[in-house]
């Protein structure tokens, strides 16, 4: 815990922003630093309550209010160490996460949780600035190799902790580029590449080889890696975009999210050799789907120079606060708005995609919609319901996809004969993370579906333990049982 007094005496004060018109005309993250003071004053609020369900919060099990104290007290390095000991990237997830953890929070209760989020990235980054964060190869080595395909955070936490029990990593990436969603699916200003890179040096000086490129199942054959490696980690992710089934999909002008997302990232990385340019300039722009990816679009969109964003979610609009079915401390559905939206969008909910419209040339020209409501009767699945009369045409030049994912690519599953589970992921428990081919295991969104980066790292770490236990008869490598998490 922090100060006994601390939640008291201290309001939640978190990272403020450079203005709207500042950072909308670079790619650069735009948070203000704060001052040591002031975060060791928010590590102060972490209050003695007890039962810590913060720890239940996060899918890593961050010890919490132990580096909270030890932000409070001005003992970064000892911070530094007790966030390692149970997550791999804090930087990543002090950027990206969510942060059940603050959800979780007993002050949350009434008042502001601690801001555990940038308390968790001040540590890293200040241990990055000291050089406390070195590379540590293991003293001995195994006989046992072990291939990971994916180099997203699920890839990379699996890598270094199986790299950590001696045995010799090799990393498989299909782009051109190691990090995986990290590197083409998160827009630069949420986190920049160097972020990625400074770590991947770290992880290459430890021992893990990294080929990129390298599309396994396509370019390399997974017979080949099964006779060159004692154990196979998929780490795929959940790559397959949902669709929209309406008329009109195939225009020119409907884009999967992730498309627009991933040239946009290697534009900013400096490539230009695209055969078609995807950009929000001078257009009308509709995001279609209200979740991170969505928001996601709505800033790039808005860096890019659109003439105007507007976004669609076919859900109810959530209230502002937590809703009486989702009680603490359990992640809840509520209204988030974030800085991506506060730059320039016009939100809208309950509302359905009926058909893209476009001219004789196959140019998209506009979308009919359809306002929606829900249906809820108990025992059943929730009913969408048109409401007649509502149809309207909006015009708009570009429409973006933000439909999420429906699980993982098909061809390493359908060649190495893996069973999936009723959503199409790869069919593995969290008993064991292998599945129904011996030496063969599956981790983060390609076993359990689209989730989210603490869980990918959380996950990555639990299918390590189990790798090793599985190459040594048992592991050191530490484990945590999740079963009972609250699902966010």
């Amino acid at each position: 815990m922090g100060k006994i007094t601390g939640f008291m005496e201290f309001q939640r004060e978190v990272e403020q922003y450079d203005a709207v018109d500042k950072r909308l005309t670079n790619y650069k993250e735009f948070t203000q630093p704060m001052d040591e003071k002031a975060l060791r004053n928010q590590g102060a609020r972490c209050m003695d309550c007890g039962i810590p369900f913060c720890h239940s919060g996060c899918p890593l099990g961050n010890l919490i209010p132990d580096f909270n104290d030890n932000v409070y007290k001005g003992k970064w390095k000892e911070a530094a160490k007790i966030l390692h000991s149970t997550n791999n990237f804090p930087e990543f997830t002090g950027r990206l996460c969510p942060a059940p953890c603050e959800e979780a929070c007993v002050l949350g209760i009434n008042e502001d949780p601690v801001t555990i989020e940038n308390i968790e990235k001040n540590i890293v980054e200040q241990a990055f600035k000291e050089g406390w964060i070195t590379a540590q190869p293991p003293l001995n080595r195994t006989e046992k190799s072990v291939a990971v395909i994916g180099s997203g955070p699920s890839g990379l936490a699996a890598a270094q902790q199986l790299n950590r029990a001696g045995h010799q990593v090799t990393v498989f990436e299909r782009d051109a580029k190691v990090g995986g969603l990290l590197r083409y699916g998160i827009p630069d200003f949420k986190l920049e590449k160097h972020i990625i890179d400074r770590r991947i040096s770290v992880l290459e000086e430890e021992g893990i080889i990294f080929k990129t490129n390298a599309h396994v199942g396509k370019d390399i054959s997974i017979d080949t890696l099964r006779e060159e490696f004692s154990a196979i980690v998929l780490c795929g992710g959940a790559t397959i975009r949902r669709p929209i089934p309406v008329k009109g999909a195939e225009l020119k002008g409907v884009h999967q999210a992730m498309d627009f997302l991933k040239q946009n990232n290697q534009r900013v990385d400096g490539l230009t050799d695209f055969e078609v340019i995807l950009t929000a300039k001078d257009k009308n722009v509709i995001v279609i789907g209200g979740g991170d990816t969505g928001s996601d679009c709505i800033g790039t969109s808005n860096r890019h120079g659109a003439k105007s964003v507007t976004n669609f979610e076919i859900l109810s609009k959530p209230s502002t606060g937590r809703p009486a079915n989702q009680p603490w401390p359990y992640w809840p559905m509520r209204l988030r708005t974030s800085s991506s939206h506060k730059e320039g969008v016009e939100r809208f909910f309950s509302i359905s995609t009926k058909e893209f419209l476009g001219d004789n040339d196959g140019n998209l020209t506009g979308l009919k919609t359809v306002e929606v409501e829900w249906i809820f009767n108990k025992g059943q699945r929730p009913e969408l319901k048109e409401l007649p009369g509502t149809e309207k045409i909006w015009d708009c030049d570009m429409v973006l996809l933000a439909l999420g994912f429906t699980g993982p690519e098909k061809t390493l599953i359908e060649q190495l004969g893996l069973e999936t589970d009723f959503r199409t992921n790869v069919k593995a428990t969290t008993h064991s993370y292998a599945t129904n081919v011996p030496g063969v295991f599956a981790a983060g969104d390609m076993r359990r579906g689209q989730s989210l980066i603490v869980w990918a790292i959380s996950e990555g770490r639990q299918a390590a333990h189990y790798v090793d236990a599985y190459l040594m008869g048992s592991s050191d490598l530490p484990l945590k049982d999740d079963n009972d998490l609250p699902r966010a």
